[in-house]
């Protein structure tokens, strides 16, 4: 199907992956890296106030550009490959226990990740970012673990799951300049609690809650594969927490200035949803070029 948004012609999402020939998930990725661009409709495919369910679209124009790059389709499925734990490491000509220290200690982040059936998490990344990160940091595949890199991992520290959410983070706030939506994305991360501490009208949570964007398409059949999502899905260590807990004290702020007739009764709430009605999160520690180790846990 393809309709006009702001003007110009726009491609239904699987119509443009047809167009684009990617399989779903492989035009899902690409759509959150930005490799492919989209715009937002209305949830009934017109344009308007997206709302936290609705559409997106592709733009006829994005299509013909990504069909007259050399190599289409290859090239664009190059950009997108992802790999778990084993590829990665070969990729990188190392074994999967030192390529393992070094994702959990930062050095590059995951993009996607699956639950297995035993309820464990399967990260996946980037070919490119790993052969990149290769390259460019050599001294880091071999040789001894910088110190500070070995406290924080000795210590137990994990950083895949911080740095899924925080790329994720910013591709969702990317994607909408409602300042609601915004403020709903960084909710979305937050324990409960901390939510509550922030946003403490009831009523805001709600909102938040009815504009809470999808974060991952991950199958949660079961009681353990639930659980390992939100443990993804939410924030925990201390200074990261504080990181969302500003921002979104920032978010709400503006929000609340910018419409403050937005935050009504639960059931105008929830009748404005179905009408329709960025800081960058890209942390991570440095260890190529700083060795501060980050505060702990009060």
């Amino acid at each position: 199907m393809t309709v006009m948004c702001d003007g110009q012609q726009a491609l239904a999402m699987g119509r443009a992956a047809r167009e684009l020939e990617l399989r779903t998930g492989e035009f899902e990725l690409a759509a959150q890296l930005g490799e492919v661009r989209t715009v937002p409709a209305g949830q009934d495919g017109r344009p308007g106030r997206p709302g936290p369910l609705a559409r997106r679209r592709v733009p006829a124009e994005e299509i013909a550009r990504l069909q007259a790059e050399p190599g289409f389709p290859d090239a664009l499925r190059e950009r997108i490959r992802t790999v778990g734990t084993t590829e990665a490491a070969e990729l990188m000509g190392i074994g999967p226990s030192r390529f393992l220290r070094l994702t959990r200690a930062g050095c590059f982040g995951p993009v996607r990740f699956y639950v297995n059936r035993f309820g464990a998490v399967v990260w996946l990344y980037l070919a490119a970012e790993v052969a990149a990160f290769a390259d460019r940091e050599p001294e880091l595949m071999r040789g001894n673990t910088p110190a500070a890199m070995r406290v924080m991992l000795d210590g137990g520290q994990d950083w895949r799951a911080r740095q899924w959410r925080s790329r994720r983070v910013a591709q969702l706030m990317g994607e909408t300049d409602d300042p609601w939506e915004s403020a709903a994305v960084i909710a979305a991360v937050l324990p409960p609690e901390e939510l509550a501490s922030v946003a403490e009208d009831p009523l805001e949570r709600s909102l938040l809650r009815s504009l809470r964007p999808a974060f991952a398409s991950v199958i949660t059949a079961t009681a353990a594969a639930r659980e390992a999502y939100a443990r993804v899905l939410t924030a925990e260590e201390f200074d990261e927490v504080m990181w969302y807990r500003v921002n979104l004290s920032r978010a709400l702020e503006a929000a609340r200035r910018d419409e403050p007739g937005r935050v009504r009764t639960p059931a105008a709430v929830t009748a404005g949803a179905r009408r329709g009605q960025s800081p960058s999160f890209l942390n991570s520690p440095s260890w190529t070029t700083e060795t501060s180790s980050l505060p702990a846990r009060s």
